[in-house]
């Protein structure tokens, strides 16, 4: 008689951890989030018009629109990383049709800012914002027409691009010494 072996418990699969690189998208997100906070407060709370924060004032709702539209982008699309949450249809669809006019409301602000607001002393990053910000924006769509022809993979890789360089400014800030999580501002 033959038996085949047949092991005491079944095999299982390893869960892998779902959170840890959609919280490490958050916290990072919170960087333009917090800034984007202090910048609306300024606006609307009658804050000292300084060479710094001239150009907002005189044209306030594109950098209003970008601050909301990063807002919603960075914090929501952190969430269309984790696998539980795009493999159910309808919540991963949903959540795109509120980061992708979001996402394309963040890149064409912030080419309008980069192109027509003036320079602040010192400020030479221009060519890179007009650079990078053209990137998202062409990523985006390259997404969405991805999609369209349900081309899931290049949807899912312009998408990741698209987010990847929309928090670039976040990183930046947190890591370059001219960024301004490092500066230290005079106390009046």
């Amino acid at each position: 008689m033959t038996t085949l072996f047949s092991p005491a418990t079944p095999t299982t699969r390893r869960r892998r951890a779902q959170w840890p690189v959609p919280v490490g998208l958050i916290l990072l997100s919170l960087i333009p989030v917090a800034a984007g906070a202090v910048r609306m407060t300024e606006l609307t709370g009658g804050a000292a018009i300084t060479p710094q924060n001239a150009r907002f004032f005189a044209s306030p709702v594109p950098v209003v629109i970008h601050i909301i539209s990063v807002t919603v982008y960075s914090l929501l699309g952190a969430f269309q990383f984790v696998p539980s949450l795009r493999g159910k249809r309808g919540w991963h669809r949903t959540a795109g049709l509120i980061l992708i006019p979001a996402g394309l409301l963040t890149a064409l602000t912030g080419l309008w800012m980069s192109a027509f607001y003036p320079l602040p002393d010192g400020d030479t990053d221009v060519p890179l914002r007009l650079l990078f910000g053209s990137a998202m924006l062409v990523s985006m769509v390259m997404g969405v027409l991805a999609i369209r022809r349900r081309d899931f993979v290049r949807h899912s890789v312009w998408m990741t691009r698209a987010y990847a360089i929309a928090l670039g400014p976040a990183r930046r800030r947190w890591s370059s010494p001219r960024g301004s999580c490092w500066r230290v501002r005079p106390v009046n």
